[in-house]
């Protein structure tokens, strides 16, 4: 066994645990936000980070 091989299988390996770790956080964002929240956003806006404040004011002039 050469080194391509141990290489071969190690990215296999890591690619198997990225997988994992991909449907485990899907998993997690599933059960923690509701799919009306998720399908909601506009692109470019962020209601959740938005200041209520600042939301009747219009935007920075650059």
């Amino acid at each position: 066994m050469d080194i391509w091989d141990i290489a071969s299988y190690a990215a296999w390996i890591a690619s198997g645990l990225i997988l994992l770790w991909m449907v485990a956080d899907a998993i997690k964002v599933n059960r923690d936000f509701d799919e009306s929240l998720l399908m909601s956003s506009q692109e470019g806006i962020d209601e959740l980070l938005e200041d209520p404040a600042a939301a009747g004011r219009p935007g920075r002039e650059g």
